[in-house]
């Protein structure tokens, strides 16, 4: 199998992805909760991995990712940064554990002393002043806008957001003033392929997408839903990379290669997988 290459030698950091951005050149997200997968990500030299709070339905089988814990959170970045030293990693805060800037701090300071690299919260300009703190004590943060699990229940459910003028209006400023506070990653999940594209032309920080077409820097995936592994009906903009027919090896290292390899060439997303 030939692209079991060496582990990549040179970690990516929050600039690897600004020379990505500056350069053209895509960038690959999976999320990841344990030591083994991660140890095959590097091998495919996936980019950045993001242990997301999306482990409270595909690990614990959990409705949603409400229940999840800051002490769930730090328990899976540690076994995933035991074995991985080249991707970025984000870690989510999960619901309710940045509701205050105090929250913030405890939170923050838990995932990353457990060895993330990033902090990923949900939500709007309201997330400024916790932005703004975190950056000034050497946290970096992702904001997630667009569809945020974490409020499916204000939303009704899992929908399409930022789909008329005035809901773009507002994501574009909600993204002005966290970028302006200090934000160092935007994620959008869910919105219509012309707004994400607009987003990642407009500000200088990567830009990452789900369910947000190609235009944007990076894309990530639930590594679950990209390995075919559903409980439930899979979202538009998921495709199943282990039966795809390029993963050559048709096993999960290959899925990962075959993964990072579309995104790096432009190929996924495709218009199907697009809103």
């Amino acid at each position: 199998m030939t692209y079991l290459a060496e582990k990549p030698t040179a970690p990516t950091t929050l600039s690897t992805l600004t020379k990505f951005k500056k350069t053209g050149e895509k960038f690959s997200c999976l999320t990841c909760y344990d030591a083994s997968f991660a140890h095959l990500m590097e091998l495919a030299k996936i980019d950045a991995i993001l242990i997301g709070d999306s482990l409270g339905m595909v690990v614990q089988g959990q409705a949603s990712t409400l229940p999840v814990a800051v002490a769930d959170m730090v328990y899976h970045t540690a076994n995933v940064a035991r074995a991985n030293q080249h991707a970025l990693i984000l870690t989510d805060l999960p619901f309710m554990s940045y509701a205050t800037i105090h929250d913030a701090i405890v939170s923050s300071r838990a995932v990353m002393q457990a060895g993330a690299n990033v902090v990923k919260i949900e939500g709007g300009s309201e997330l400024a002043p916790i932005v703004e703190i975190l950056a000034k004590n050497g946290v970096p943060t992702c904001v997630h806008l667009g569809l945020t699990p974490q409020s499916v229940n204000v939303f009704g459910g899992y929908k399409v957001q930022g789909k008329t003028d005035e809901q773009a209006d507002r994501l574009i400023k909600d993204c002005e003033i966290l970028v302006n506070a200090g934000a160092s990653i935007i994620l959008l999940e869910c919105v219509p392929a012309s707004l994400a594209t607009i987003v990642t032309q407009q500000f200088a920080v990567p830009v990452i997408g789900i369910g947000a077409g190609a235009g944007t820097d990076g894309q990530v995936l639930v590594m679950h839903d990209m390995l075919g592994v559903h409980t439930r009906k899979p979202a538009r903009f998921v495709k199943d990379f282990l039966k795809d027919d390029g993963n050559t090896t048709g096993d999960i290292l290959g899925a990962f290669v075959n993964y990072h390899r579309s995104v790096k060439d432009g190929s996924f997303p495709s218009v199907e997988h697009s809103f």
